[in-house]
């Protein structure tokens, strides 16, 4: 018990570190949720919303309850009461209690990072149940990483001047910092890739400017009763209406392709019929 209390707190003062939340997008999020609430044995893990208030509290006192443990049993009946009006005062007093870097306000991070450190008592918890499986793994990585020819898997992310490069990189192209700065390291991969590269910025270049019409006349088709949530939502319209006519011009430049070969048979005489 004493090694699991000392894992405890030497967990609680490494995760103190000044971090930098930026604006994940709600895919990433979903995506980390889910793998650590599946590890976590979850109940809902595919099906967890965040932006649920009611979901996002009961994960918060059920975290609480079965992983964390940071509060006497008797301490948690603040936090239990999810109904209650002053449930926010009281999570924002957990999150300074558990030295948590995030404020109540920033949900997503907040969650996250409670299921990181749940994640990492767990293990604590159970490291005897864990030990075999994380060599058995641990071998599988290494051969895969052996015959793997991704450049970034050879890096030593464990180096402190790597790290602080990679901090240094991910603060100049905006990703918000991560405590795996390998994740970090493919993220500004296809930041790069997909932005910067001299591709990317050739078909930026190319593109024809239109005429702009105030996001406002973009018909939405639906109402969500709150304006700030309409605009966002009329954006990704238009981007996904983007993503659909690049995806037709694909499929068109497939079809001429096709037809190229197919509309100009050669003819054998020989064989008595049409065809190469």
């Amino acid at each position: 018990m004493n090694n699991i209390a000392n894992e405890r707190m030497s967990i609680h003062e490494g995760e103190k570190k000044n971090t930098t939340s930026g604006c994940l997008s709600v895919r990433f999020f979903r995506t980390m949720f889910r793998r650590k609430l599946l590890s976590l044995e979850y109940h809902n893990s595919d099906g967890f919303n965040c932006s649920d208030e009611n979901e996002f509290r009961n994960v918060i006192i059920w975290l609480e309850d079965q992983k964390i443990r940071h509060y006497k049993i008797e301490e948690r009946g603040n936090l239990r009461n999810v109904h209650s009006n002053e449930w926010p005062k009281y999570f924002e007093q957990y999150l300074l209690d558990i030295c948590c870097p995030f404020k109540a306000k920033e949900k997503m991070e907040a969650v996250d990072w409670l299921l990181g450190l749940a994640v990492r008592l767990e293990y604590a918890d159970n490291v005897e149940k864990y030990k075999e499986v994380s060599v058995e793994v641990g071998s599988k990585n290494s051969a895969i990483m052996g015959a793997s020819t991704d450049p970034l898997l050879s890096i030593d992310v464990n180096n402190p001047d790597v790290r602080a490069g990679i901090s240094a990189l991910a603060n100049q192209l905006q990703i918000p910092l991560h405590d795996d700065y390998l994740l970090m390291l493919k993220a500004a991969r296809i930041l790069v890739q997909e932005r910067l590269s001299p591709t990317a910025i050739i078909k930026a270049n190319n593109k024809t400017e239109g005429i702009p019409i105030p996001l406002h006349q973009n018909e939405l088709g639906f109402e969500t009763g709150d304006s700030t949530l309409n605009e966002a939502a009329r954006i990704l319209r238009l981007l996904h209406i983007a993503e659909l006519r690049e995806l037709q011009t694909h499929i068109n430049e497939a079809v001429v392709a096709v037809q190229s070969i197919t509309a100009d048979p050669k003819t054998d005489q020989r064989l008595g019929k049409v065809g190469r």
